[in-house]
């Protein structure tokens, strides 16, 4: 039944269901982890990668984590093809929004969401531990916290999580930096989500 009215999102089935939506909700859902954290200083990132085999060749490029504009980022879950075209759809706007005298246009602001698989006990947690006057630093390790208890893994490493940020330079510009593999290994060591590596003999 579904068939006819699910070919569209602009297509409301009869009990008012878009199911493309529903779709796509639903992929997100069965995605890799993406959560955003606002801090006093900045703005938190991190993605969970999932890596489908120990086999596959993985770029040495970010995949979760993209710049929109130099003020704008965001991190991605779910379908890669979709997100590059929101991605994209997003640049543009920001472009032909930067000289809005409305604050760059229509927003909503979060200060803390988090989208993909088990993205309601993520927001649990949220909820529970964000603090409005936290540091970018305390940002990460509750972002990093966060993905500790909701990701299917057992143990986080840099090879299953992107991380970046977004903050302003002592000098007031904004800087957009995703963390390095071994920047990412050192974090999760600090904040006690991984143990170090033992070293060989």
């Amino acid at each position: 039944m579904s068939r006819r009215y699910d070919s569209r999102t602009t297509i409301f089935s009869p009990e008012g269901r878009l199911y493309q939506v529903e779709y796509a909700m639903e992929a997100i859902g069965n995605a890799g982890s993406a959560i955003g954290i606002l801090s006093k200083d900045g703005v938190v990132l991190i993605g969970e990668k999932k890596v489908t085999s120990k086999l596959l060749q993985t770029s040495t490029s970010s995949e979760k984590m993209y710049k929109i504009d130099d003020h704008v980022a965001c991190a991605v879950a779910g379908i890669m093809s979709d997100a590059n075209i929101l991605i994209n759809t997003a640049r543009q706007l920001v472009q032909s929004l930067w000289w809005d005298k409305n604050h760059g246009g229509n927003y909503g602001g979060w200060k803390a969401a988090a989208v993909g698989a088990n993205n309601q006990a993520a927001q649990s947690i949220l909820k529970q531990d964000y603090k409005d006057d936290a540091t970018r630093e305390e940002a990460v390790e509750l972002a990093l916290k966060v993905l500790s208890k909701t990701m299917d893994s057992t143990s986080l490493t840099s090879e299953k999580l992107e991380l970046a940020e977004v903050f302003l330079t002592p000098s007031g510009s904004v800087k957009y930096h995703v963390h390095s593999p071994d920047s990412l290994t050192k974090l999760l060591v600090k904040h006690g989500v991984t143990q170090p590596a033992a070293e060989s003999s």
